[in-house]
């Protein structure tokens, strides 16, 4: 026996269920990058410093003293031309950066023609060094 109703019924599609579903992906998509990001750093181990300050580390290094002498590791003193070619060999074989140690009373000139001549002869990791001033 069949009953039939007067008025036909529309069919109703509850939404809240659905809006609650959704949510629930979303949630879990999110926290399942965040986690995936994590997962696939790579793990390096820093350098250490002390201060603030990087560590010491092997350096070619060219002393230019207050009478504007060059001295190739503190130790032989050598022309320009010279200590450039020489440091150029150096740089090439071990691959370490030049530092240039110069008086503070020592001219300008010398210390940027040097600077000039070491970039003219490929060595681009030169820089100067300095004192950290203390208050």
């Amino acid at each position: 026996m069949k009953l039939q109703s007067k008025t036909p019924q529309k069919a109703r599609v509850e939404m809240t269920p659905m809006i609650d579903v959704i949510f629930l992906l979303l949630v879990f998509f999110v926290y399942s990058i965040l986690n995936m990001t994590v997962q696939r750093g790579i793990a390096v181990e820093l350098p250490k410093a002390i201060n603030g300050q990087q560590t010491e580390r092997e350096t070619l290094r060219i002393v230019l003293t207050a009478d504007d002498v060059l001295l190739l590791d503190g130790e032989v003193e050598m022309a320009t031309e010279t200590l450039v070619h020489a440091v150029k060999l150096r740089y090439e074989m071990l691959g370490l950066p030049v530092v240039i140690a110069a008086d503070r009373q020592a001219h300008a000139g010398p210390a940027l023609e040097l600077m000039a001549k070491l970039r003219a002869a490929g060595i681009q990791k030169v820089v100067y060094q300095i004192d950290q001033e203390t208050p």
